[in-house]
């Protein structure tokens, strides 16, 4: 764990991945934190120029992923503003001894943590609570046309999605309390995807081709 400004650096398995952590600064009139210091950033190894940054709502259990662009691969650095999501990064970047491996963390704005992703990996996330309100900086643009995809169960990864392990199906009753749980765990069906989500190959079928990141 290294400490810079007002951020903790963990390091990861998988080299380049981090989670970073915000001091919180609270009062009587709510709190304030930093959630970007370049400076700072630099100084624990994450030396991007970010050029575009992106916000998605989602409900409970929509799955987003696995994504990457293929030929303007882009550095990522990830958190929730509001809700609970599992967020998760696949290497795979051509000749790393960790190709293939995955990390998972647990995103929320109560814990307030971010996630930082290399170029060269693919991403998703779950989300695990009501709604979730999910932002990211890219170190490049989108770029139409280039997106690549890796299949969210592809068994080979292994990714253990949180389904049927300890987090409650949240209850949405118009209430404002879009966090408040009842007794029902999240489950695989309970996993919506988009048409295009459905339709991502797996690790093998990717790298069949050349040239994807």
């Amino acid at each position: 764990m290294e400490e810079y400004g007002n951020f903790k650096f963990e390091k990861t398995e998988i080299p380049g991945l981090m989670v970073i952590t915000p001091k919180v600064f609270p009062d009587e009139r709510g709190h304030f934190l930093e959630t970007y210091s370049e400076k700072d950033f630099a100084k624990a190894g994450i030396d991007c120029k970010f050029v575009q940054d992106n916000q998605s709502g989602s409900t409970f259990g929509v799955l987003r992923g696995l994504h990457f662009q293929k030929e303007h691969p882009q550095a990522k650095l990830v958190r929730v503003i509001f809700g609970q999501v599992f967020d998760v990064a696949v290497d795979l970047r051509e000749g790393s001894p960790t190709f293939g491996k995955w990390y998972g963390v647990l995103l929320s704005s109560e814990n307030k943590k971010q996630f930082f992703i290399p170029k060269g990996f693919a991403h998703g996330f779950v989300v695990l609570s009501g709604v979730a309100e999910f932002a990211y900086k890219c170190d490049d643009f989108y770029a139409p046309g280039d997106e690549g995809g890796l299949i969210w169960n592809d068994p080979e990864v292994g990714i253990e999605w949180p389904i049927e392990n300890g987090f409650e199906k949240p209850k949405i009753d118009g209430s404002e309390n879009v966090l408040a749980t009842q007794v029902e765990k999240l489950k695989e069906e309970d996993i919506i995807l988009s048409e295009k989500d459905q339709k991502h190959p797996n690790l093998m079928e990717a790298f069949r081709f050349k040239g994807l990141i």
